[in-house]
């Protein structure tokens, strides 16, 4: 039996323990060994999905900012022009919530509001040139009225006349477009007018149009409607723009009503036509551009621009006016009301400030008293006899002329010098009766030769005749009326003279 002796005990021992340290060395090396194999191994296959990951959102940023280029920005300069044009969004929903997202959103903020002030500011350009254009036209054209209007007054020949009412009224179309133009534009109107009944302004704008005798009005208001001056001429302008349309969307051979009706905030104007009407969408856009309370620029007009809807947009805005037209009219067409409040109506005195001959009378006359008959003439209202074949061919032509325009304009830009046909009633003849027909005479020379009748003058030392009285001037104007109808009856309808 081999002994194992004490030192050799000792190392064997030793080498035993040593073994089984490097064995467990050895295992915990190797199984760090495979640890590190599995992390090196997910770490490579993280990195790959990043790199895909980074790879999608290379495409997307890709195609997004081709779909911003090609898509987004021509609808950003198209909504520029058109507020209601929409703009596209992004193609991934996901992608508007990332940075980048973020940024090409900011993007096209910030490049529609540089574009819309680049708009304005070319648009403004635009008006300013527009309206020193425009105010040049206006005056020109009103200096041409002032000449025609003078000729008109000068001579008495019925051919010449209705060919000079013509021109007249070809001048006034001219002049109505340029003072449209003019109103889009931000400028002044163009014409300051005293307080003036209602229907006329009314008929000024029926006589500014093509067409004016297809027009109809009813005057239901009481006598004395009237309107304070500043507004005078914009509801003309108004009634002119909608009577246009009115008319030109409209068979020849139909009429265009108008109706002037109290109510309880003012006074409505109501225009119906029996044309083709418009759609839904196009009935939103014109109510959009009459209440003017959006800014409209040039380049929203269309091509040629269509500036009536927009200028009773700029004038509805500037005095308080209101104009709907969501309405369809009962006959098939267009309903167009223009609401006056009260705050711009007046009252006008029919009997000193008659409308002109030829508005519409009411439909609710005023109370007048009955003419009162001169005792020198046994009670009989006098009968004036005695108008010539001349003056009635004369008249004739008037009666065929469109309706006069309101009375006693002041024109900003042309204000009228020729004064020297101006018609005025002379004094009254010292001991004359109260009910004596009033006479004209003319202040000046006639071109024939004739010279004018100097008027009569009160005699030294006798007491002027008292003031006539509203029942002495309705009689006088009952037996105006009455003389000349008794003339018309008995005047040659050949045109011959009957003296």
């Amino acid at each position: 039996m081999i002994e194992i002796t004490v030192p050799a005990a000792v190392g064997l021992a030793a080498g035993t323990l040593l073994a089984l340290v490097l064995g467990g060395v050895l295992l915990r090396s190797r199984r760090d060994r495979s640890r590190l194999r599995d992390e090196i191994t997910d770490l490579r296959d993280r990195l790959e999905n990043e790199r895909a990951k980074a790879g999608r959102v290379s495409d997307d940023l890709t195609a997004e900012i081709a779909h911003l280029t090609e898509k987004r920005i021509p609808a950003v300069a198209t909504r520029a022009a058109h507020p209601h044009a929409q703009v596209p969004g992004p193609l991934s929903s996901e992608f508007a919530r990332t940075r980048p997202g973020a940024g090409l959103e900011g993007l096209l903020d910030g490049l529609l509001g540089v574009m819309t002030q680049e708009r304005k500011r070319l648009d403004a350009a635009a008006r300013a040139g527009m309206r020193g254009t425009t105010r040049e036209i206006q005056a020109g054209l009103y200096r041409l009225q002032d000449v025609l209007r003078g000729l008109q007054q000068q001579y008495d020949e019925p051919e010449l006349a209705q060919t000079l009412f013509e021109l007249d009224h070809e001048n006034e179309q001219s002049l109505r477009r340029a003072q449209v133009a003019a109103v889009v534009c931000g400028a002044w109107v163009g014409l300051a007018r005293e307080e003036s009944h209602l229907v006329d302004a009314v008929s000024g704008g029926q006589s500014r149009l093509v067409g004016y005798h297809r027009v109809r009005v009813n005057n239901h208001l009481e006598p004395g409607t009237g309107l304070v001056s500043h507004a005078v001429e914009p509801v003309a302008i108004i009634v002119a723009e909608l009577l246009d349309n009115a008319l030109r969307h409209s068979s020849r051979d139909t009429d265009v009503t108008v109706n002037l009706e109290r109510a309880h905030h003012g006074v409505a104007v109501t225009i119906d036509d029996a044309g083709v009407g418009m759609s839904a969408d196009e009935r939103a856009y014109a109510q959009r551009m009459v209440a003017g309370s959006e800014p409209i620029l040039l380049s929203d007009l269309g091509d040629p621009p269509r500036m009536g809807l927009a200028a009773i947009g700029q004038l509805t805005r500037q005095f308080d006016l209101s104009v709907d037209l969501s309405t369809p009219s009962p006959y098939g067409g267009v309903r167009a009301v223009l609401l006056v409040n009260n705050h711009l109506l007046s009252h006008v005195d029919p009997v000193l400030r008659p409308p002109a001959a030829a508005a519409p009378r009411s439909t609710r006359p005023a109370e007048t008293p009955e003419p009162r008959a001169n005792p020198e003439t046994n009670g009989k209202l006098p009968v004036r006899t005695g108008v010539s074949s001349r003056t009635l061919r004369t008249r004739k032509a008037a009666n065929s002329a469109p309706p006069a325009a309101p009375e006693t304009p002041t024109r900003t830009n042309s204000p009228r010098t020729d004064d020297t046909h101006t018609e005025t009633a002379p004094a009254p003849t010292p001991g004359a009766a109260d009910d004596v027909l009033p006479q004209r005479r003319r202040r000046s020379a006639r071109p024939g030769g004739e010279t004018a009748v100097p008027a009569a003058r009160p005699v030294p030392g006798q007491a002027p005749p008292p003031a006539r009285t509203p029942e002495d001037s309705a009689a006088a104007l009952g037996a105006l009326q009455t003389g000349t109808a008794a003339a018309r009856s008995t005047a040659d309808p050949e045109g011959n003279d009957p003296r």
